[in-house]
Protein backbone atom coordinates (compact mmCIF):
# COMPACT_ATOMS: atom_id res chain seq x y z
CA UNK A 1 0.00 0.00 0.00
CA UNK A 2 2.61 2.47 0.71
CA UNK A 3 4.49 1.97 -2.26
CA UNK A 4 1.50 2.20 -4.36
CA UNK A 5 0.37 5.42 -2.71
CA UNK A 6 3.79 6.66 -3.58
CA UNK A 7 3.29 5.66 -7.58
CA UNK A 8 -0.45 7.04 -7.36
CA UNK A 9 1.20 10.31 -6.15
CA UNK A 10 3.78 10.30 -9.00
CA UNK A 11 1.15 9.87 -11.81
CA UNK A 12 -1.35 12.68 -10.65
CA UNK A 13 1.53 14.95 -10.66
CA UNK A 14 2.87 14.81 -6.93
CA UNK A 15 6.54 14.12 -5.84
CA UNK A 16 8.55 11.54 -4.28
CA UNK A 17 8.39 12.90 -0.45
CA UNK A 18 5.25 14.95 -0.35
CA UNK A 19 3.97 12.55 1.89
CA UNK A 20 5.03 11.10 5.23
CA UNK A 21 4.33 7.44 5.63
CA UNK A 22 4.04 6.26 9.17
CA UNK A 23 2.62 2.46 10.31
CA UNK A 24 2.96 -0.35 12.89
CA UNK A 25 3.56 -4.00 12.58
CA UNK A 26 3.09 -6.72 15.20
CA UNK A 27 5.16 -9.36 12.88
CA UNK A 28 8.85 -8.71 12.66
CA UNK A 29 9.45 -10.92 9.83
CA UNK A 30 6.61 -8.70 7.85
CA UNK A 31 8.04 -5.47 9.77
CA UNK A 32 11.65 -6.27 8.38
CA UNK A 33 10.39 -7.12 4.59
CA UNK A 34 8.41 -3.69 4.57
CA UNK A 35 11.08 -1.38 5.59
CA UNK A 36 13.20 -3.21 2.80
CA UNK A 37 10.94 -3.45 0.41
CA UNK A 38 10.62 0.92 1.14
CA UNK A 39 14.30 0.93 1.24
CA UNK A 40 14.52 -0.66 -2.05
CA UNK A 41 12.38 2.27 -3.89
CA UNK A 42 13.54 5.12 -1.74
CA UNK A 43 10.89 5.92 -0.01
CA UNK A 44 11.04 7.11 3.65
CA UNK A 45 9.27 5.99 6.14
CA UNK A 46 8.50 5.49 10.27
CA UNK A 47 7.32 2.18 10.79
CA UNK A 48 7.58 0.61 13.97
CA UNK A 49 7.02 -2.48 15.26
CA UNK A 50 6.03 -4.68 18.48
CA UNK A 51 4.41 -7.86 19.33
CA UNK A 52 1.76 -6.71 21.55
CA UNK A 53 -0.21 -5.02 18.14
CA UNK A 54 -1.70 -2.00 17.62
CA UNK A 55 -4.08 -2.06 20.04
CA UNK A 56 -2.63 -2.90 23.35
CA UNK A 57 0.51 -1.08 22.35
CA UNK A 58 -0.22 1.81 20.14
CA UNK A 59 3.40 2.99 18.48
CA UNK A 60 2.05 6.42 17.26
CA UNK A 61 -0.46 7.36 19.98
CA UNK A 62 -0.49 11.34 18.42
CA UNK A 63 -0.21 10.53 14.95
CA UNK A 64 -3.03 12.21 13.11
CA UNK A 65 -3.01 10.98 9.79
CA UNK A 66 -4.74 12.81 6.89
CA UNK A 67 -5.27 9.59 4.41
CA UNK A 68 -5.21 6.24 6.29
CA UNK A 69 -5.13 2.86 4.15
CA UNK A 70 -5.46 -0.64 5.81
CA UNK A 71 -6.46 -4.12 5.36
CA UNK A 72 -6.47 -5.62 9.00
CA UNK A 73 -7.66 -9.19 10.05
CA UNK A 74 -11.19 -10.36 9.33
CA UNK A 75 -13.03 -11.34 12.44
CA UNK A 76 -10.47 -11.58 14.69
CA UNK A 77 -11.48 -13.16 18.15
CA UNK A 78 -8.49 -13.34 19.98
CA UNK A 79 -7.71 -9.77 20.19
CA UNK A 80 -7.59 -8.83 23.64
CA UNK A 81 -10.46 -7.36 23.84
CA UNK A 82 -11.62 -7.58 27.36
CA UNK A 83 -8.41 -6.03 28.39
CA UNK A 84 -9.55 -2.82 26.52
CA UNK A 85 -13.10 -2.00 27.54
CA UNK A 86 -12.72 1.46 28.93
CA UNK A 87 -10.19 2.61 26.03
CA UNK A 88 -10.36 5.86 24.97
CA UNK A 89 -10.42 5.28 21.30
CA UNK A 90 -13.92 3.91 21.65
CA UNK A 91 -15.92 6.96 20.91
CA UNK A 92 -18.71 4.69 19.00
CA UNK A 93 -18.85 2.31 21.52
CA UNK A 94 -17.22 -0.59 23.15
CA UNK A 95 -16.09 -3.29 20.55
CA UNK A 96 -16.96 -6.41 21.84
CA UNK A 97 -14.48 -8.84 22.72
CA UNK A 98 -15.26 -11.51 20.24
CA UNK A 99 -14.78 -9.52 16.79
CA UNK A 100 -12.04 -6.73 16.32
CA UNK A 101 -13.50 -5.49 13.32
CA UNK A 102 -15.05 -2.02 15.08
CA UNK A 103 -12.23 -2.03 17.02
CA UNK A 104 -9.87 -1.55 13.78
CA UNK A 105 -12.44 0.87 12.41
CA UNK A 106 -12.64 3.30 15.80
CA UNK A 107 -8.96 2.98 16.40
CA UNK A 108 -8.22 3.98 12.57
CA UNK A 109 -10.89 7.07 13.13
CA UNK A 110 -8.78 7.84 16.22
CA UNK A 111 -5.58 8.26 14.19
CA UNK A 112 -7.75 10.95 11.71
CA UNK A 113 -6.78 14.39 11.13
CA UNK A 114 -9.67 16.50 11.67
CA UNK A 115 -10.24 16.74 7.71
CA UNK A 116 -8.36 12.96 7.51
CA UNK A 117 -9.70 10.20 5.17
CA UNK A 118 -9.42 6.49 5.50
CA UNK A 119 -10.15 3.72 3.40
CA UNK A 120 -10.63 -0.05 4.74
CA UNK A 121 -11.04 -3.48 4.00
CA UNK A 122 -13.26 -5.71 6.15
CA UNK A 123 -14.98 -8.14 5.89
CA UNK A 124 -18.63 -8.33 4.62
CA UNK A 125 -20.63 -9.43 8.00
CA UNK A 126 -19.67 -5.36 9.66
CA UNK A 127 -21.70 -3.88 7.10
CA UNK A 128 -24.88 -5.58 8.67
CA UNK A 129 -24.01 -7.70 12.01
CA UNK A 130 -25.97 -6.67 15.13
CA UNK A 131 -23.98 -9.09 17.39
CA UNK A 132 -22.92 -7.93 20.82
CA UNK A 133 -23.16 -4.42 20.31
CA UNK A 134 -21.85 -4.33 16.94
CA UNK A 135 -25.18 -2.22 15.30
CA UNK A 136 -25.12 -0.24 17.86
CA UNK A 137 -21.52 1.24 17.00
CA UNK A 138 -22.32 1.55 13.33
CA UNK A 139 -25.49 3.47 14.06
CA UNK A 140 -23.13 5.55 15.69
CA UNK A 141 -20.56 6.17 13.23
CA UNK A 142 -23.43 6.62 10.69
CA UNK A 143 -25.15 9.38 12.94
CA UNK A 144 -21.62 11.39 13.62
CA UNK A 145 -21.34 11.27 9.75
CA UNK A 146 -17.74 9.83 10.02
CA UNK A 147 -19.23 7.20 7.07
CA UNK A 148 -18.17 8.50 3.77
CA UNK A 149 -18.81 5.92 1.44
CA UNK A 150 -19.40 2.00 0.89
CA UNK A 151 -17.94 -0.42 -1.66
CA UNK A 152 -19.43 -4.50 -1.80
CA UNK A 153 -16.53 -6.35 -3.66
CA UNK A 154 -17.25 -9.46 -5.31
CA UNK A 155 -15.17 -12.62 -4.18
CA UNK A 156 -12.22 -13.97 -5.33
CA UNK A 157 -10.46 -11.28 -4.77
CA UNK A 158 -7.62 -11.65 -2.72
CA UNK A 159 -4.97 -14.53 -2.83
CA UNK A 160 -5.93 -15.35 1.36
CA UNK A 161 -9.59 -15.87 1.17
CA UNK A 162 -12.51 -16.19 -1.77
CA UNK A 163 -15.38 -14.79 0.87
CA UNK A 164 -16.20 -11.16 -0.71
CA UNK A 165 -14.94 -8.17 1.20
CA UNK A 166 -16.16 -4.37 1.35
CA UNK A 167 -14.73 -1.00 1.03
CA UNK A 168 -15.27 1.32 4.12
CA UNK A 169 -13.95 5.17 3.42
CA UNK A 170 -14.58 7.37 6.60
CA UNK A 171 -14.16 10.90 6.83
CA UNK A 172 -13.92 13.29 9.54
CA UNK A 173 -15.03 16.31 7.68
CA UNK A 174 -17.64 16.08 5.06
CA UNK A 175 -18.27 19.50 5.26
CA UNK A 176 -16.30 21.89 2.21
CA UNK A 177 -15.73 25.05 3.82
CA UNK A 178 -12.72 23.87 5.44
CA UNK A 179 -9.74 25.86 3.67
CA UNK A 180 -8.15 22.39 2.54
CA UNK A 181 -11.38 21.59 1.61
CA UNK A 182 -12.25 24.83 -0.81
CA UNK A 183 -9.23 24.30 -2.33
CA UNK A 184 -9.43 20.79 -3.60
CA UNK A 185 -13.15 21.60 -4.98
CA UNK A 186 -14.84 19.15 -2.41
CA UNK A 187 -19.07 19.48 -2.33
CA UNK A 188 -20.77 19.28 1.08
CA UNK A 189 -21.63 15.93 1.42
CA UNK A 190 -22.75 15.72 4.99
CA UNK A 191 -25.77 13.46 6.36
CA UNK A 192 -24.88 11.47 3.02
CA UNK A 193 -23.65 7.98 2.40
CA UNK A 194 -22.22 7.00 -1.41
CA UNK A 195 -23.26 3.22 -1.66
CA UNK A 196 -21.34 1.59 -4.69
CA UNK A 197 -22.32 -2.32 -5.47
CA UNK A 198 -19.16 -3.39 -7.21
CA UNK A 199 -19.99 -7.13 -6.83
CA UNK A 200 -20.73 -7.52 -10.54
CA UNK A 201 -17.54 -5.96 -12.02
CA UNK A 202 -14.08 -7.60 -12.32
CA UNK A 203 -13.19 -11.00 -14.35
CA UNK A 204 -11.65 -14.26 -13.54
CA UNK A 205 -7.89 -14.51 -14.20
CA UNK A 206 -8.12 -18.64 -13.08
CA UNK A 207 -10.28 -20.77 -11.62
CA UNK A 208 -10.22 -19.07 -8.02
CA UNK A 209 -9.15 -15.35 -8.31
CA UNK A 210 -10.97 -12.75 -9.56
CA UNK A 211 -9.05 -9.25 -10.81
CA UNK A 212 -10.73 -5.58 -11.80
CA UNK A 213 -10.05 -4.41 -15.09
CA UNK A 214 -8.89 -0.72 -15.20
CA UNK A 215 -12.07 0.16 -16.55
CA UNK A 216 -13.59 -1.73 -13.40
CA UNK A 217 -11.39 0.85 -11.24
CA UNK A 218 -11.97 3.82 -13.21
CA UNK A 219 -16.03 3.39 -12.95
CA UNK A 220 -15.53 2.64 -9.14
CA UNK A 221 -13.21 5.89 -8.66
CA UNK A 222 -15.20 8.50 -11.57
CA UNK A 223 -18.21 7.61 -9.19
CA UNK A 224 -16.78 8.48 -6.12
CA UNK A 225 -15.05 11.36 -6.71
CA UNK A 226 -18.05 12.77 -9.07
CA UNK A 227 -20.19 12.36 -5.28
CA UNK A 228 -17.13 14.22 -3.85
CA UNK A 229 -17.96 17.13 -5.86
CA UNK A 230 -14.28 17.31 -6.67
CA UNK A 231 -13.03 20.09 -9.73
CA UNK A 232 -12.32 17.55 -12.59
CA UNK A 233 -14.77 15.23 -11.69
CA UNK A 234 -18.11 15.07 -14.15
CA UNK A 235 -21.60 15.79 -12.41
CA UNK A 236 -22.34 13.09 -10.39
CA UNK A 237 -25.81 11.08 -10.82
CA UNK A 238 -27.27 7.68 -9.16
CA UNK A 239 -27.12 5.13 -11.08
CA UNK A 240 -29.79 2.21 -10.55
CA UNK A 241 -28.06 -1.18 -9.78
CA UNK A 242 -24.66 0.46 -9.25
CA UNK A 243 -24.58 3.39 -6.79
CA UNK A 244 -26.65 5.79 -4.68
CA UNK A 245 -26.22 8.61 -2.57
CA UNK A 246 -28.26 7.83 0.50
CA UNK A 247 -29.35 10.63 3.23
CA UNK A 248 -29.36 9.68 6.96
CA UNK A 249 -33.37 9.30 7.16
CA UNK A 250 -32.67 6.33 4.27
CA UNK A 251 -30.52 4.50 6.13
CA UNK A 252 -32.26 5.11 9.27
CA UNK A 253 -34.87 3.32 8.04
CA UNK A 254 -32.84 0.27 7.27
CA UNK A 255 -31.92 0.16 10.54
CA UNK A 256 -28.87 1.12 9.90
CA UNK A 257 -27.65 -1.86 7.60
CA UNK A 258 -24.74 -0.42 5.59
CA UNK A 259 -25.02 -3.69 2.98
CA UNK A 260 -24.94 -1.25 -0.39
CA UNK A 261 -27.43 -3.84 -2.26
CA UNK A 262 -30.57 -2.60 -0.10
CA UNK A 263 -29.70 1.06 -1.26
CA UNK A 264 -28.83 1.01 -5.50
CA UNK A 265 -31.72 -1.24 -6.32
CA UNK A 266 -31.80 -3.24 -9.46
CA UNK A 267 -30.53 -2.02 -12.73
CA UNK A 268 -32.14 -0.46 -14.91
CA UNK A 269 -34.04 -2.69 -18.10
CA UNK A 270 -33.39 -1.67 -21.69
CA UNK A 271 -36.76 -1.49 -23.46
CA UNK A 272 -36.88 -3.35 -26.63
CA UNK A 273 -39.87 -2.29 -27.60
CA UNK A 274 -41.60 -5.96 -27.18
CA UNK A 275 -44.74 -5.87 -25.19
CA UNK A 276 -44.71 -8.19 -21.77
CA UNK A 277 -47.41 -10.28 -23.23
CA UNK A 278 -45.52 -11.35 -25.98
CA UNK A 279 -42.55 -11.68 -24.39
CA UNK A 280 -44.07 -14.26 -21.98
CA UNK A 281 -45.50 -15.85 -24.71
CA UNK A 282 -42.27 -17.10 -25.92
CA UNK A 283 -40.68 -17.37 -22.60
CA UNK A 284 -43.48 -19.93 -21.74
CA UNK A 285 -42.86 -21.62 -25.49
CA UNK A 286 -39.46 -22.13 -24.85
CA UNK A 287 -39.69 -23.40 -21.26
CA UNK A 288 -42.66 -26.04 -22.50
CA UNK A 289 -40.37 -27.44 -25.18
CA UNK A 290 -37.20 -27.60 -22.37
CA UNK A 291 -39.41 -29.39 -20.28
CA UNK A 292 -40.35 -31.73 -23.03
CA UNK A 293 -36.74 -32.31 -23.46
CA UNK A 294 -36.15 -33.30 -20.22
CA UNK A 295 -38.77 -35.99 -20.14
CA UNK A 296 -37.12 -37.34 -23.21
CA UNK A 297 -33.96 -37.96 -21.67
CA UNK A 298 -35.58 -39.16 -18.05
CA UNK A 299 -37.18 -41.57 -20.51
CA UNK A 300 -33.73 -42.69 -22.05
CA UNK A 301 -31.90 -42.52 -18.49
CA UNK A 302 -34.36 -45.22 -17.02
CA UNK A 303 -34.14 -47.25 -20.19
CA UNK A 304 -30.46 -47.40 -19.87
CA UNK A 305 -30.80 -47.80 -15.93
CA UNK A 306 -33.17 -51.25 -16.48
CA UNK A 307 -30.12 -52.26 -18.98
CA UNK A 308 -28.06 -52.38 -16.41
CA UNK A 309 -26.94 -55.92 -14.65
CA UNK A 310 -26.04 -55.82 -10.91
CA UNK A 311 -24.03 -58.20 -9.83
Amino acid sequence: MFVQTERFLATHGGRLGDIAVYGQESNYTTWRLCKMNLAVRGIDADIRWNAEGSFHKDELPDLRADFILANPPFNISDWGGDKLKEDARWTYGTPPAGNANFAWLQHILHHLSPNGTAGVVLANGSMSSTQSGEGAIRQAMVEADVVDCMIALPGQLFYSTQIPACLWFLARNKNPNGESKAAAGLGDRRGQVLFIDARKLGHLVDRTRREFSDEDIERISTAYHAWRGELDAPEYFDEPGFCKSAMLEEIRGHGYVLTPGRYVGAAAVEDDGVPFAEKFAELREKLEAQLAEGEQLGAVIRKMLDGVIVP
